[in-house]
């Protein structure tokens, strides 16, 4: 779908800007030019079919279902499972996530969802059957997805709501007056403007954090060697899964994109418990998704978030090593 991005990317930075392929600059310029692009535009294309979905989608039943009745954590469940079968990375699960919060989603609830799109979907269960094998595979699949529950689980026992920034109260505010005041049932051609104003607001409000972060994240791919990880994580170290986990959270990639590093990894003798860990905190947490969750999140709740998806991702990586 984005390959003509990434066609574009290798025309600019290495055609007209005359930089040289594979080089640490043209491979941070080339990262950034794509990503911002691809992610922008998925911010719209998800923004707006959240819209859509939103607009028709009977959430408020949905709501009241999962305020009235005890599912005994098979909400989350539900949550993180939906999760996986998303193929979202990172930032781009971030319009979702105001789309839920907006809907009226339990707050857990939505974090579980937001924990596991990132961390599991169709690429990388593919990508890891053929490196990996089908059990590290299925067990990979079930401890995402277990993370995703737990986690939403934990966030949801906090009562996080008064956390949220004032400009997704703002938005929630709005969505009931719009509640309240919409008597007369819209075609879906008269949806379709106002859809398409508010997609096109919640990105140019984000469109800051989108550059920070993808610079960072820019700057990390294109000037940090994999060598530099595995002298920290190697087998020896009975500390190598947290230090994977913070040196892996400042990194940027989707799964496809960290996978084949993950494979080196094990090669070279990282743990395979160490190097999911790894994996889960460059692909399930980043400096660039904190960007763009800081325009709908306090950094209170921020830290919050992270640091109770960086314990359960130790967790995983330390019963990951001792299964293998």
């Amino acid at each position: 779908m984005f390959h003509w991005i990434q066609g574009f990317a290798d025309w600019l930075i290495y055609s007209v800007l005359g930089i040289t392929q594979h080089s640490k600059l043209g491979d941070a310029l080339n990262f950034f030019v794509y990503d911002t692009l691809k992610i922008l535009l998925l911010l719209f294309l998800i923004t707006f079919l959240m819209g859509i979905v939103n607009s028709y989608f009977p959430i408020d039943k949905i709501r009241n279902f999962l305020s009235r009745n005890k599912l005994y954590g098979g909400e989350y469940l539900l949550a993180s499972t939906f999760g996986a079968v998303t193929p979202f990375c990172s930032c781009s699960s971030v319009p979702l996530f105001i789309g839920f919060v907006k809907g009226g989603i339990p707050l857990g609830v939505t974090f579980a969802f937001l924990i596991t799109s990132p961390l599991v979907n169709e690429v990388a269960m593919a990508m890891f059957i053929g490196m990996f094998g089908l059990k590290t595979t299925v067990i990979y699949v079930a401890s995402g997805i277990l993370l995703g529950t737990i986690g939403g689980m934990i966030l949801g026992k906090m009562k996080l709501e008064p956390l949220l920034s004032e400009w997704v109260q703002k938005v929630l505010q709005n969505a009931q007056k719009e509640g309240e005041y919409e008597e007369v049932p819209l075609s879906f051609t008269q949806r379709l403007p106002g859809i398409a104003k508010e997609a096109f607001g919640i990105v140019k409000s984000v469109f800051i954090y989108v550059i920070i972060g993808i610079g960072i994240g820019a700057l990390m791919h294109g000037f940090i060697p994999t060598g530099f990880f595995e002298k920290y994580i190697t087998k020896e170290n009975p500390f190598a899964v947290p230090v994977a986990v913070v040196l892996g959270v400042p990194m940027y990639s989707n799964a496809a994109g960290v996978l084949p590093i993950i494979q080196v990894l094990v090669q070279k003798g990282v743990p395979l418990g160490t190097a999911i860990a790894f994996m889960m905190a460059v692909v399930g947490l980043s400096l660039p998704e904190a960007m763009l969750l800081k325009k709908v999140m306090s950094l209170k709740l921020i830290s919050l978030f992270f640091g109770v998806v960086i314990f359960c991702i130790i967790f995983l990586g330390y019963f990951f090593n001792w299964i293998f």
